[in-house]
């Protein structure tokens, strides 16, 4: 059986609950089959011995991935390393402690199959209610603030379930800047200059202790918020023939090493997004695809439909 989908979970310090959150898990990787469904581990630098947990719990599974950050980089760039790593054509986002109920995960996937952004929503029945009163309070102030900066009307932008087509992951992993919890607002701004409406599905949430945000990282996160309105989302691409076969572009990717490529694809041209820093490998590969280098405004990607390679 093909693979279906990839389940891509952060992790910074989680060993002691990933026992708990696989028991969650493990109804819906039934439901689903478990040779139909990928499970990309991203350690984000843990010091607890998260790594070994995981090959604890999860390694008995058939497909199991797992990457590594050396030194903790954030839960953005965790997550961007999971799509970079996953290959199944569904890609939904999870955290490890799965406080989102799994059996919504199949919504999310079902979802998938008409839309390329299904986030989970708590809030789609009204505001987020928390267990504790201020803690409701900062979230539904918190959701004013991720509205100016990015004019986002979604309510739950910082739901830890998030599905998407496997391409515009990719796509949205190269576009995007932040590295930590603020992540999650940058994804519905660039989807937004992308011109894809997302498709919002009815998650259930309950508070689990140990989470790893804290308040000291407030600052931090209005920082991050304020800067994407401000942001150069510029990035290196190819522009190629509009019947641009993606063989042979996985082939100019190998001679090159080069992971993470996404083929835009519009009706008059495709283009081949590279990561901001491989603009060597994009000169390098654009005799053989026939290409020219240039550099590609967001609004250049709007309408496209999008390939990972």
């Amino acid at each position: 059986m093909s693979l279906q989908r990839s389940l891509i979970i952060p992790a910074y310090n989680e060993a002691r609950r990933l026992a708990a959150g696989y028991a969650r898990l493990a109804p819906t990787l039934t439901t689903w089959g478990f040779d139909s469904t990928e499970i990309v581990f991203v350690d984000d630098g843990s010091t607890d011995g998260t790594l070994q947990a995981i090959q604890a719990t999860y390694g008995h599974l058939p497909h199991l991935k797992v990457v590594r950050h050396e030194q903790n980089q954030g839960k953005g760039a965790a997550v961007r390393l999971g799509w970079a790593s996953a290959k199944a054509p569904h890609v939904i986002t999870v955290d490890a402690d799965m406080a989102i109920h799994p059996s919504c995960l199949i919504d999310v996937d079902e979802a998938l199959a008409s839309s390329d952004f299904a986030p989970g929503s708590r809030a789609l029945n009204g505001p987020i209610r928390y267990g504790h009163f201020t803690r409701t309070m900062a979230g539904a102030l918190f959701h004013r603030v991720v509205t100016h900066y990015t004019g986002t009307g979604v309510r739950d932008t910082q739901c830890g379930c998030k599905g998407m087509s496997l391409g515009l992951a990719r796509l949205l992993g190269l576009l995007g800047f932040i590295e930590g919890f603020a992540y999650d607002a940058e994804l519905f701004y660039l989807a937004d200059r992308l011109g894809i409406t997302p498709t919002p599905v009815p998650v259930t949430w309950v508070d689990v202790t140990g989470s790893t945000v804290r308040a000291n990282g407030t600052r931090a996160i209005l920082r991050d918020l304020r800067s994407i309105p401000r942001s150069n989302y510029d990035i290196v691409a190819l522009r190629a023939s509009v019947d641009l076969d993606i063989t042979a572009v996985r082939r100019a990717a190998v001679s090159t090493r080069q992971r993470g490529l996404v083929i835009a694809r519009h009706a008059h041209e495709s283009l081949i997004i590279f990561p901001r820093d491989a603009g060597i490998n994009a000169i390098t590969m654009a005799p053989q695809l026939e290409a020219t280098v240039t550099s590609v405004r967001i609004d250049e990607l709007r309408g496209a439909t999008f390939q990972a390679v």
